[in-house]
């Protein structure tokens, strides 16, 4: 260690120390005013939400080696949905959703592009509009950068994205002011990499940690009367892997599970290109485990984050006068069928951690339940809409999950719908459905079908589309799939046929159309 890094972190501890003493001050006996409780008040919002997350990465959820107590109680003291999913897992298309309340048909975005300026009804803007106070800290991934779709004030991680000259981000302006003379990126792996390797910098420089640190800042020192809907959006465990080296010795004799790898999955086992980005390629045992021994390293230095933020509110008095939701944006492949990334139908891309831990009066379920009720981020602003009062919930296509415990649970839907446009490759391109038992994927570059049993093939090994022992199961699913995509018109759906669509479509019918500012003439 240098001795420049030594006077660092040592100088960076001193004023942590103090910035730590200073928030466990202002939190003694500082919560809200005894009127603003006696009121039937409407809960404050914590919605906490990590970046390519995937949802088997819980130890609730019967992972052999990630460690995951802070997430795990979310569940335990709510609900755990076994079956959460994101529907067009990339980032910014599952950002719209989880946004607008709406599918992506809807919303406009099928694959991977920019989330639109705005839209008729936006989260922040909705819930500021019920009265809320609305914040949000981390990564939003939306463009403009600093468009704020209601919220009263965003402190930004967007890691290193600067989509224009004048942006840059507020985690990376106050590095710069903490540590003047280093760099954010001295560790050396770009964000959508394989390779894993220990931050090279102090903890306490870590997005992860500011992300945190700044949540826990907020909630130790808010008095505003109005209850807040507060967004803490972590960037990690999104590439790189690079968790501090305590964590990746966490994980160092563990239990990591090797790759699950397809009966189908030999046409991804070359390497997708020469460089660490690869979408697909069999990396040999050694790097799957090092890459997924910075991931789940990453996941538990989250894990410890929001446990610091549920402290805070506990601290505050506030934890059981709080609607908490957990998930994330999407998955991440880490070496699955000898693919990495996402944008995937399967399990390891597709499936998210989903969890609940309802406030008082909410409902008088029991906690500490798994729910085997197929959900999507879609219907998160839904329930924050049903929580707070607010109005618009008849404009989203997603369902409040309240009503899963209020006796409904029988008027749920089925199955959730999949999809994603071309993306890495024309072949890359599907339609798909689950309940979280059964998945159908339609791949519409060539019309190849897939049919998994995820109840007792989990890992998604063995595709069932050619045995003819469950070609009744792929015919029913088949037909749910077309119906779901009739509306669409004959590019999807012709002559009562799943059509083939070879061509990319990016953009839906639906997606806002944005006014070009009008040239000024001269003269």
């Amino acid at each position: 260690m240098s001795e420049r890094t030594q006077w660092t972190r040592r100088g960076f501890m001193k004023a942590g120390a103090g910035a730590a003493a200073l928030v466990a001050t202002s939190g003694k006996g500082n919560g809200m005013s005894t009127d603003r409780k006696k009121e039937a008040r409407r809960p404050n919002i914590l919605l906490l939400m990590a970046d390519q997350f995937r949802g088997d990465c819980l130890s609730s959820d019967g992972h052999p080696a990630v460690r995951t107590p802070n997430l795990d109680r979310i569940g335990e003291e709510g609900v755990r949905f076994r079956c959460g999913y994101s529907t067009t897992p990339t980032c910014t298309p599952a950002r719209a959703g989880l946004l607008t309340g709406l599918g992506p048909w809807r919303h406009g975005m099928l694959g991977y592009a920019r989330v639109a300026p705005e839209y008729p009804l936006e989260m922040p803007r909705a819930l500021r509009e019920a009265g809320y106070y609305t914040m949000g800290i981390g990564k939003m991934h939306w463009h403009p950068q600093r468009n704020l779709h209601g919220f009263h004030d965003v402190l930004l991680d967007e890691s290193g994205r600067e989509e224009s000259y004048d942006f840059k981000s507020d985690y990376r302006c106050w590095f710069a002011s903490q540590a003047p003379n280093l760099d954010p990126d001295v560790t050396g792996i770009g964000w959508n990499e394989f390779q894993a390797k220990p931050y090279a910098l102090p903890e306490e420089l870590h997005p992860t940690h500011w992300t945190g640190e700044t949540a826990v800042r907020f909630l130790s020192t808010y008095e505003r009367e109005e209850p807040f809907f507060l967004k803490v959006s972590f960037a990690r465990p999104h590439s790189p892997y690079d968790a501090p080296q305590r964590f990746f010795d966490q994980y160092t004799d563990a239990d990591i599970p090797a790759p699950s790898i397809g009966d189908w999955a030999g046409r991804y086992t070359e390497r997708s290109g020469d460089d660490p980005n690869i979408w697909h390629g069999d990396l040999g045992p050694e790097q799957a485990r090092w890459s997924r021994q910075g991931y789940y390293g990453s996941i538990s230095f989250i894990d410890e984050q929001v446990g610091r933020i549920l402290d805070a509110l506990e601290q505050r008095g506030l934890i059981d006068d709080t609607l908490i939701i957990f998930t994330a944006d999407h998955g991440d492949m880490t070496g699955d069928h000898h693919m990495w990334r996402k944008s995937y139908a399967y399990e390891a891309s597709a499936r998210i951690p989903f969890l609940m831990r309802w406030h008082e009066g909410a409902t008088s379920e029991q906690r500490g339940q798994v729910s085997e009720a197929p959900v999507e981020l879609r219907d998160i602003l839904p329930t924050f809409l049903d929580a707070a009062g607010g109005a618009g919930a008849e404009q989203c296509e997603g369902r409040t999950l309240l009503d899963l415990f209020r006796g409904k649970a029988g008027e749920w839907r089925p199955w959730i719908d999949l999809e994603h446009d071309v993306c890495y490759s024309p072949k890359n391109h599907w339609n798909a459905l689950t309940d979280g038992k059964v998945k159908y994927i339609f791949h519409t570059y060539d019309g190849e079908e897939q049919l998994f049993d995820l109840e007792n093939d989990p890992g998604e090994c063995t595709d069932l589309a050619r045995d003819p022992a469950h070609a009744d199961t792929l015919h029913t699913w088949r037909k749910c799939l077309v119906e779901h995509l009739a509306e669409r018109g004959e590019a999807y759906v012709k002559d009562g046929q799943l059509a083939l669509r070879p061509e990319r479509m990016l953009y839906s019918p639906h997606y806002p159309k944005v006014e070009t500012p009008k040239k000024r003439r001269r003269g």
